[in-house]
């Protein structure tokens, strides 16, 4: 959620082309001027994207049900967001995380153009994405954790937003060379991932394999999966 390098100036947890910006959010920076902001979201939503993050297909899987509410970490300008929204309609609700305000900024004129009013921007911190606790049947995480400053530390305050049997759904890219993402020495690899969700209670219920660049782990509470 925070970047580095040229991404570190941008969002927290996207994607990007080349090594350029990867994120889609930024955890910590500033982007400089307006013109850095404008080139930044237009990486992050240049239609070639599309054809390996499948926005439409990850959100398929996430099997969200109309009415609910989803925690959306990076939210950037809204290229989750707003497809989050209308999958859980406008009885649902999605918070917009991220850090950089601008960002926020961006998203909140989105949302008045198009009339959307089910999604709240939030601005989180580097290390909280202040979600109200127990708000939340799913949070989402897209190409951001490996900029957590404290993945394990992050993942627990996430939890603490989870309504009873919620899920949080991590993509990020393979730890190994991809045509797109952030550089593979910045990455963090599935089982160091895995390994992390472990330390803060989380266990992996399900993966999802159609992503070609990224790994996507669905993973529960511990303790919750005990009460079932």
């Amino acid at each position: 959620m925070h970047s580095h390098h040229e991404p570190a100036q941008h969002g927290h947890g996207g994607d990007g082309h080349g090594h350029q910006g990867h994120s889609d959010h930024g955890h910590g920076g500033s982007h400089g001027n307006p013109e850095d902001l404008d080139a930044y979201i237009a990486r992050l939503e240049d239609p070639a994207r599309d054809e390996w993050q499948r926005p439409d297909a990850v959100v398929a899987a996430l099997g969200l049900r109309r009415g609910q509410t989803v925690g959306e970490i990076g939210g950037g300008p809204g290229y989750w967001s707003l497809r989050l929204a209308r999958k859980v309609g406008p009885a649902g609700r999605v918070y917009a995380v991220d850090v950089e305000p601008r960002l926020l900024e961006v998203l909140r004129q989105r949302l008045e153009e198009r009339k959307v009013g089910n999604v709240t921007p939030v601005l989180g911190l580097p290390e909280d994405p202040l979600l109200p606790v127990a708000s939340c049947d799913l949070v989402l995480l897209v190409n951001a954790y490996h900029h957590l400053p404290d993945g394990p530390a992050y993942l627990r305050r996430l939890a603490r937003a989870l309504r009873r049997g919620g899920r949080i759904v991590n993509a990020d890219f393979h730890k190994r060379e991809t045509p797109v993402g952030p550089p593979v020495e910045e990455r963090v690899s599935r089982e160091e991932f895995l390994a992390g969700a472990r330390r803060a209670g989380l266990v992996p219920v399900a993966e999802h394999g159609f992503l070609s660049y990224q790994y996507c782990v669905t993973l529960r509470l511990r303790r919750a999966l005990r009460r079932r």
